[in-house]
């Protein structure tokens, strides 16, 4: 009987493939000791064709890591496109620009380094962002799709990754601060009126977890973060 491991490899194999770039985006993470916490491929690929039925030009990812996600967002925008990602270490920073020049989009990506809390503000004023992913610490998702909302205009497409939590999303007593970020999360986007939000659970690789997803029908200032 197949495993969902084994379904992820089928999946992966026929509609993702193997490409030499994105496998040295991985192996160079790895070497460099950063933990494997990056979508898996058939998210990533998921990820890619979202940005680009969505028409986006301009994509905000906050949590870098190696930049794996980073270069199929690059790939989606096309050349004129913009990517912004924000990574809070130095270090991981450095290994996602190498990376980026790599796979021949590094020109139409902008790594800024910092917390999100930081960095997030000095964004304000740019043009509006057309996709944002939240990919970081999940104790910061709710200020994270505050900014999102801010950044955003109405129709930004808004991805929440890593929100089921292998089921511990539903347990309003969980201990686990990134069970509590994931759900508080959640709740966020089914009561401010900023979002209009789905979620679906996933099982791949990486085990059970899910995403959620959702549009910005009101870019305004309404909500808070905590």
């Amino acid at each position: 009987m197949p495993t969902h491991d084994d379904v992820d490899a089928f999946l992966t194999r026929t509609l993702v493939g193997s490409d030499p770039i994105l496998d040295a985006a991985l192996s160079a993470q790895h070497a460099a000791g950063l933990p494997s916490i990056e979508v898996a491929p058939v998210n990533a690929k998921f990820l890619h064709l979202l940005t680009r039925m969505a028409g986006a030009r301009r994509v905000l990812e906050i949590g870098t890591l190696g930049g794996y996600s980073t270069i199929w967002f690059a790939r989606a925008v096309g050349e004129g496109g913009r990517v912004v990602s924000i990574e809070a270490e130095s270090a991981n920073a450095e290994l996602a620009r190498a990376n980026l020049r790599r796979a021949g989009v590094g020109d139409r990506v902008d790594v800024r380094v910092g917390r999100g809390a930081d960095v997030l503000p000095s964004l304000e004023g740019e043009e509006a962002f057309d996709f944002v992913f939240i990919d970081a610490d999940k104790e910061s998702n709710t200020l994270y799709l505050d900014w999102a909302a801010r950044l955003g205009r109405p129709g930004t497409v808004v991805v929440l990754d890593n929100v089921v939590r292998g089921g511990d999303v539903a347990d309003a007593d969980a201990t686990d601060s990134k069970v509590q970020g994931a759900r508080r999360g959640i709740l966020m986007l089914g009561s401010d009126p900023r979002f209009d939000a789905t979620a679906l659970q996933t099982l791949d690789r990486k085990g059970w977890d899910g995403v959620a997803l959702a549009i910005v029908v009101d870019a305004g200032e309404a909500g808070a973060a905590s």
